[in-house]
């Protein structure tokens, strides 16, 4: 990396359609001079996550990234300097850096980080992707021993922890995925139950053949047409944890989301619950330190797709879109 320019990447413009490279452009710029109250930080890590699309189309839980500004983004990231109280030079921080080497964040919008290796894990599992699973599963979901518990986009970063937790917990766990590679990486490497393959175009059928005592917990990635085969097989006073909604971010939305939902919710009283990883940050300690004692003791596996070169990271993004990665996919700046 070099140490007197900031590469920096753009989006270039907003897309209407699927997101594709051109939308984005590699340039230089100056290295920003932190301000009173901030800290300049060089990234070491940007993760990539379905909601960086989400984030194109206009305002959600952060402000809308507008056309010709650097990409945003989630880092992990070392602090080169510090003009804020409690940070030093060399402390390792989570925020959004954005997709540059460099930048100034306030240092109320950064997260200090333990130093542990590998740094990656703090992408991973002790990161927005261990916590989200953890919390939305456990707190949301809630699940009981003996229940089955189904959780679509179960490859990915989310997905594949939160079935190991639930296994964990001593329910029977399905996971939804797409490609038999993945559905078999599911069940043999990290030992769900059962794997779904949504690409059969048999979902429906799949899981009735998967869950046969019903869903107790479905933990929702992607919504759409997966929700609703789930929503339909749910058991009385079955909990559902929305997390995501895969299915509308890139390109043209389906036309429809679930139907019948208002039916099958009054009648199976089912509790629908979306959730936000960052209400749950004043009990981070107490999930970190579940998730460190299960990954020291082999119960949870940590898999993450790491790709070299901050070049690189509009493909990245597009290939976690189409579903390219298995566990974590992040950019090693």
């Amino acid at each position: 990396m070099n140490d007197t320019v900031n590469r920096q990447i753009l989006l270039v413009e907003k897309p209407t359609g699927k997101l594709a490279p051109e939308h984005f452009r590699l340039t230089q710029g100056a290295i920003p001079e932190p301000k009173d109250g901030e800290a300049l930080v060089r990234t070491r890590y940007i993760s990539l996550d379905a909601a960086n699309r989400a984030w194109m189309h206009g305002a959600t839980y952060r402000a809308a990234v507008e056309a010709n500004t650097v990409m945003a983004g989630g880092g992990i990231a070392e602090v080169v300097s510090s003009k804020a109280p409690g940070l030093k030079a060399g402390d390792i921080v989570f925020g959004d850096t954005g997709w540059q080497d460099y930048a100034a964040v306030p240092a109320k919008h950064l997260a200090k980080m333990p130093k542990l290796e590998p740094m990656t894990h703090l992408l991973s599992v002790y990161g927005i992707a261990g916590l989200t699973a953890y919390f939305g599963l456990l707190h949301v979901g809630k699940p009981k021993e003996g229940e089955t518990v189904v959780v679509s986009a179960a490859a990915g970063s989310v997905g594949s922890i939160v079935g190991q937790i639930a296994k964990i917990k001593g329910c029977h766990v399905v996971g939804i995925a797409g490609g038999n590679d993945k559905c078999h990486w599911l069940t043999s490497e990290l030992g769900f139950d059962a794997a779904v393959d949504y690409k059969d175009g048999a979902t429906y059928k799949a899981l009735r053949a998967s869950a046969p005592k019903g869903i107790d917990v479905y933990f929702d990635n992607v919504g759409g047409d997966i929700l609703e085969a789930c929503l339909a097989q749910m058991n009385n006073r079955g909990r559902i944890a929305c997390c995501g909604a895969i299915s509308q971010y890139d390109g043209v939305p389906s036309a429809h989301g679930p139907r019948g939902v208002p039916g099958l919710i009054v009648v199976k009283r089912l509790v629908m619950q979306g959730f936000i990883v960052m209400d749950y940050m004043d009990q981070r300690d107490a999930a970190l330190a579940d998730l460190q004692s299960w990954v020291a003791s082999g119960k949870l596996k940590v898999q993450e797709d790491v790709i070299d070169g901050i070049e690189n990271t509009p493909q990245a993004l597009i290939g976690l879109l189409a579903g390219e990665n298995r566990g974590k996919r992040m950019v090693k700046v």
